[in-house]
């Protein structure tokens, strides 16, 4: 039977891992909100800078940090119209969009 050569999982020697230092995180999370205004500024969006797509997504965590797939996946699947959006209301909020 082809049942014998299957592993339980578990049996598996576990490896170490090495976890990131909370600099090393913060510099990957920084790094991918860089890469993410880059991609915006390809699509015509000029003055997207990193700290905003880092404002925009972590907007949502207000109750704490999600786990990390989460926290990338939020950054990397942020789209052009939803970024827009927020950036709109947060002028409104700050009553920089009042000046006339």
């Amino acid at each position: 039977m082809a049942r014998k050569n299957l592993r339980a999982v578990n049996s598996r020697r576990q490896q170490s891992v090495e976890l990131l230092s909370e600099s090393e995180l913060m510099k990957c999370i920084e790094d991918l909100c860089n890469s993410k205004a880059e991609e915006f500024r390809h699509y015509g969006y000029e003055n997207v800078t990193g700290e905003q797509v880092w404002a925009c997504v972590s907007e949502n965590y207000r109750r704490g940090w999600p786990r990390l797939n989460r926290l990338v996946n939020d950054i990397m699947s942020l789209k052009a119209t939803r970024f827009m959006n927020w950036l709109m209301l947060s002028v409104y909020k700050d009553g920089s969009g009042d000046k006339r």
